[in-house]
């Protein structure tokens, strides 16, 4: 997957909920509000406000990162996952928003 494209939207926030994909990020600050912050989400959305990047921030450093892309209709076609190892995780998902593979 490529970088979020230029004109998307990068906004900010304290945590998420649940934990089916793309996260739903929660409690959104604003940038001025990061100083005071050792943990943070940073987020990207597109231009139909679809969450195409986040990561998350401690202490400066990226310590987890998920990178999503959509169906033209809108659902989840795949998640590239990188935990605070660095471990790579790509799951796919079906036009339904079903998973269908794990590839390593």
């Amino acid at each position: 997957m490529n970088e979020p494209a230029e004109n998307c939207e990068c906004r900010y926030f304290i945590s998420y909920s649940g934990i089916k994909l793309p996260l739903k990020l929660v409690t959104p600050i604003t940038e001025a509000e990061l100083q005071n912050r050792n943990t943070f989400f940073k987020a990207f959305f597109d231009e139909q406000d679809r969450l195409m990047l986040c990561q998350k921030l401690v202490y400066g450093e990226v310590e987890l990162e998920h990178r999503y892309s959509y169906y033209g209709n809108g659902v989840l076609k795949a998640a590239e996952i990188t935990d605070a190892d660095g471990e790579l995780t790509v799951l796919a998902f079906d036009e339904a928003g079903e998973p269908i593979e794990e590839v390593d």
